[in-house]
């Protein structure tokens, strides 16, 4: 069937040492780290993972210079660990969900914050501060037998040279697969997902010109914001 409009070419995010990653979703939990959840005014054992979206093509390459989010005045960085699915299923269990990792990268949920205020206040979705075009920059995706063990990882996000948040990722409240297995619970996971998998105490405001790095392991994002 000829397509009456032509078909966007698929998001794709490049994988250490070759090859690209097509990306299908992009899964975010929100509240995964105690100091996080409390620098935002609430209590980390209170609710049960709370989810949201990206459209796939919200990502961004590393190296990318990413223009200012339009419509706000308060764009905030959000580091994170990102993990790249291989396979997927519904209703995992904690085996099943290690097996679908292929790999593991740093990302930035980028975050229009009087978007989500405004949200939060309302009781409505937070599309429009979650959702909006490069608001997913993501480095190269590090296969999982060659990033090892990451338990004793640190996650870093730095600003111009100043270290705006540092954490193990031992404080995440749901650890890698408990977050497969609860998103398996609500959807069908497949090969192609990304799952951003929170952001720790320190996140704030980006201004133009700002250079921003991630590191988590041997995973890295460097970006700049644009004018």
């Amino acid at each position: 069937m000829d397509y009456v409009i032509e078909p966007q070419e698929r998001p794709a995010v490049r994988v250490k040492n070759g090859g690209l990653f097509p990306v299908r979703r992009i899964f975010c939990i929100g509240r995964n780290y105690a100091d996080h959840v409390r620098e935002m005014g609430g209590d980390p054992k209170a609710q049960p993972p709370v989810f949201f979206t990206k459209p796939a093509d919200a990502v961004a390459p590393d190296g990318s210079v990413i223009p200012y989010a339009q419509a706000t005045d308060n764009l905030h960085f959000e580091g994170e660990l990102v993990v790249a699915l291989k396979s997927g299923g519904k209703n995992l269990d904690l085996a099943g969900a290690r097996d679908a990792i292929f790999g593991y990268a740093a990302g930035c949920d980028l975050t229009r914050r009087d978007h989500q205020a405004r949200a939060k206040d309302a009781g409505a979705p937070w599309d429009t501060a979650k959702g909006f075009d490069a608001s997913a920059p993501i480095g190269e995706i590090t296969p999982a037998a060659e990033a090892g063990d990451l338990s004793s990882a640190r996650l870093k996000t730095i600003v111009d040279g100043e270290t705006r948040q540092d954490a193990p990722l031992t404080q995440m409240i749901w650890s890698v697969e408990d977050i497969i297995v609860a998103l398996s619970q609500q959807f069908e996971l497949k090969a192609g997902d990304l799952i951003f998998t929170g952001t720790p105490e320190g996140v704030g405001p980006l201004q133009p010109g700002d250079d921003v790095i991630v590191e988590t392991g041997p995973c890295r994002l460097a970006f700049r914001i644009g004018a």
